[in-house]
Formats: structure tokens, C-alpha cells, sequence
């Protein structure tokens, strides 16, 4: 069977997950950290799956090889200096054939590479040609944390490896669905005609994967449906489905709108964002970072950007105790928002870090729902990490904890590329 590989690439990350299809099979998963630093974090893990009971590799007595505690494969740890993404790259596909994970590159048929901005030229994954890197390139303004980085990433794959076919998998193309009173701005006509100013939205594959394993859940077809997906992590985007399709979403023009998160702000006042920069004396520059990196939870709490740390610390710090209620709160109004928008909602689907682990945080968001009729199954809200209905079954509107698999849906676009 064929390999792929589905791949996000970050300023100074590579996240990667190896699959065979079209078993949709892990083979292998992993990341490095720290790129362009001396102590680069790698991390493989890999395992038993592929090959029986046999655990896959060749190197027991590697001293970077930890069993892992479930029994079920290895986990290959190191740090080392990795000068830039071409050398990441390099070191981890030769790392996969060292460890037995592959025998040769040409295993690998197919590469999908995350790509968090396509404007509005892409409304689905496509072949990677020169033509498509190089307006991949000229989005670089609507993602300057991401897009430039996952260019990067394609790039040096593709030197790597170039007869697998290589595919862009775009976080704005699920939302490209959305009529023109939700994505446009109520700014000068103009801007959105000359520079493309309107909502753009994001985590689009992620929405699009839980709102598929929902309908299945409910055993119901996807497009009968009205869902409200709540992709819940350090980013945090709120999207509403309806007839399986993206009808509107928290994320702007940037991954920047929409409701507080780790340590981005969410919807300000642009007037309060001047005032401040004027009185800071800050550069543009300078107040972009403040509301990217020190905002959100972290500013709020003034403490930490990790929704764990503030529930540990709740009730007696008051900063996190805020953090907390802000979050939820700014949640509650945007599924209130959507369900008027849909005249209704089916169910709502908790996803990605917070919303697949964090009981607490699902408890207050849906008590605080409770008038549109979900009832929470405390016992079933005790769960993470697996798909499980959440709400009872006299909920007239069902509570689903769907964990995302990003990855999968990539490499399933390369499959249908093919």
C-alpha cells in the first residue's frame, strides 16, 4: 500500500503523521520543535500496529528509543541542533528509514501540506504547481505567522522527495461557503474588491472532519444537519454548519477575530487598539504582537496561556478566575449568535485540546445553554479524548465530544488527488 504524508509546518515546527492508504493506517507521528536553535526537539513515535504484535524497528539499542507505557510501539526522543526546515526535514525522513518505519523515500507517494490561508482562489485542496506556490506566496499578508512557513515546508518536501505528489490542504477553503453578508466587512466596498478585505475564517479542516463523524454519530445525513463545531485549543474558532456547509464562522480575515484565546485577543474595538498604541507609543508592529501573543488568556490571567493551569489556580486567583469566565462567556455569545442564525441547532461539537479535555470547560459552556434545551450527561463529560455523546438522551439538542484528526482528512485529500 501507498505511504502519505500529512504535514504542518510551522515558523519553527514540523509536525508530520505518516499513514498508510488507503488503510488509513498511522504508521508513524511526530514533531520537531525549535527549528533554526541548537537544542531542537525531535520526538517519532511509532509502533506495533503496522506489523502485528512485531514491534517496527531496528534499533532497540538506540538510547533515544523509549518503549511507551501503553506497550503499543516505541517513541524515538532527541535534541540537536537543526539549523532551518530543509535539515528537519532531511534528519526526520532519514530518521523513518533508520528506525524501519519505511525502507525507502519512494514509499511515500504523497505529501499534504497544512496550509492556513488560501484567499479566495482556492475553495479546495489542489496539486502543488509553481503556479499555486506562488500565490500561496502572495497570501502571505492575510497569515505572516503561517503561510510563509508552510511554503517553506512544500519547498523543501518537495526537494526531498520529488516524485511523490504534493498537495496544498488550505484551513480557509471549508469556509468559502459563506454567503456575502457573513464573510464582507461593512468597510468601503472598495477594500474587499482591491485587497481581498472580508472573513476568511480558519481550522476549516478540522470543522469539516468533526462535522462528517457527527452525522455519523447521529446517524443522520450531514447535510440535513445544524451543527455549531467548537474547535477549542490554543486557536479557538466557532464555525456554524448548516446543510453541510460553512454558513459563518468566529475567525476574521486573520486567525486574530473571533472569541479570547491562549494568548491572542480575540475581537477588540479598533478604536481601543489605537488608543492604546497611541498612549504605549507602540509601532504597528509591536501592538500586532501584544494582541497575537500577550493577550487572551494569557494577558487576562497574567499567569499562563494553559486553560489547565488557570482551572488549578480558579478559585483563589482572581486573574484566572476572570480568564476563565471570559472565555466562556465570549464562547456562550457566538453559539447563541449561530443557533439565531440557523433558526436552530442540532448539536454542538467540542473539539481540538480544551474542548476534547477539559470537562469543566464543556460543564459551563453547556449549563450556560441549557434554556435551548441540552441536558449534559455528567458521567459521559468525564471522558477526553474519544468520541462520545455528551448530552442525555432526552437532550433536544445533542452534545458531542468529537476528538479532530487534521491529519487524516490531509491525507485523504491527497488520496482523492490522485
Amino acid at each position: 500500500m501507498a505511504k502519505t504524508m500529512a504535514v504542518n509546518a510551522g515558523s519553527s515546527s514540523l509536525k508530520f503523521q505518516l499513514l498508510e492508504m488507503p488503510a488509513e493506517q498511522v504508521i508513524a507521528q511526530g514533531v520537531i520543535e525549535r527549528i533554526g536553535m541548537d537544542d531542537a526537539i525531535v520526538t517519532i513515535k511509532y509502533g506495533s500496529e503496522v506489523q502485528g504484535e512485531r514491534l517496527i524497528g531496528n534499533s532497540e539499542d538506540d538510547d533515544h528509543i523509549v518503549i511507551l507505557k501503553d506497550g503499543k510501539g516505541h517513541k524515538y526522543e532527541n535534541v540537536l541542533a537543526i539549523k532551518d526546515h530543509q535539515q528537519a526535514i532531511n534528519f526526520m525522513l532519514q530518521k523513518l528509514t533508520d528506525l524501519g518505519i519505511i525502507e525507502d523515500f519512494n514509499e511515500i507517494t504523497g505529501v499534504g501540506h497544512r496550509v492556513v490561508a488560501g484567499g479566495e482562489w482556492f475553495n479546495h485542496s489542489v496539486v502543488v504547481t509553481d503556479a499555486v506556490l506562488e500565490k500561496i506566496d502572495r497570501l502571505a499578508d492575510y497569515a505572516p505567522l503561517h503561510n510563509p512557513a508552510n511554503a517553506m515546508g512544500i519547498r523543501a518536501f518537495q526537494k526531498l522527495l520529488p516524485n511523490a505528489l504534493s498537495v496544498a490542504v488550505f484551513d480557509t477553503s471549508f469556509h468559502q461557503t459563506m454567503p456575502e453578508e457573513n464573510y464582507l466587512y461593512p468597510l468601503p466596498y472598495e477594500y474587499y474588491t482591491r485587497y481581498g478585505a472580508r472573513k476568511y475564517g480558519a481550522h476549516g479542516t478540522s470543522h469539516r472532519y468533526v462535522a462528517s463523524r457527527a452525522a455519523t454519530m447521529l446517524k443522520q445525513p450531514l447535510e440535513s444537519l445544524k451543527l455549531i463545531t467548537l474547535h477549542l485549543g490554543a486557536g479557538v474558532s466557532i464555525t456554524a454548519i448548516k446543510d453541510g456547509k460553512s454558513l459563518d464562522t468566529s475567525m476574521g480575515f486573520s486567525p486574530l477575530a473571533g472569541v479570547a484565546m491562549a494568548t491572542r485577543s480575540g475581537d477588540v474595538d479598533t478604536s481601543l487598539v489605537y488608543y492604546i498604541q497611541e498612549r504605549e507609543g507602540l509601532s504597528n508592529d509591536e501592538m500586532l504582537t501584544i494582541l497575537n501573543k500577550k493577550s487572551g488568556l494569557l494577558g487576562l490571567s497574567t499567569i499562563s496561556s494553559d486553560m489547565r493551569d488557570l482551572l488549578d489556580v480558579q478559585d483563589t486567583n482572581d486573574h484566572a478566575r476572570l480568564a476563565v469566565d471570559i472565555f466562556v462567556n465570549r464562547i456562550v455569545k457566538y453559539v447563541g449568535q449561530y443557533i439565531a442564525e440557523m433558526g436552530g441547532v442540532d448539536a454542538l461539537v467540542f473539539t481540538a485540546g480544551i474542548g476534547e479535555n477539559s470537562s469543566p470547560i464543556r460543564k459551563r459552556i453547556i449549563e450556560r445553554l441549557a434554556y435551548f434545551g441540552i441536558q449534559l450527561d455528567s458521567v459521559a463529560n468525564e471522558k477526553r479524548g474519544e468520541e462520545i455523546e455528551i448530552s442525555t438522551k432526552a437532550s433536544q439538542v445533542k452534545a458531542l465530544l468529537i476528538p479532530t484528526n487534521e491529519e487524516l482528512m490531509i491525507a485523504r485529500d491527497v488520496e482523492a488527488l490522485k
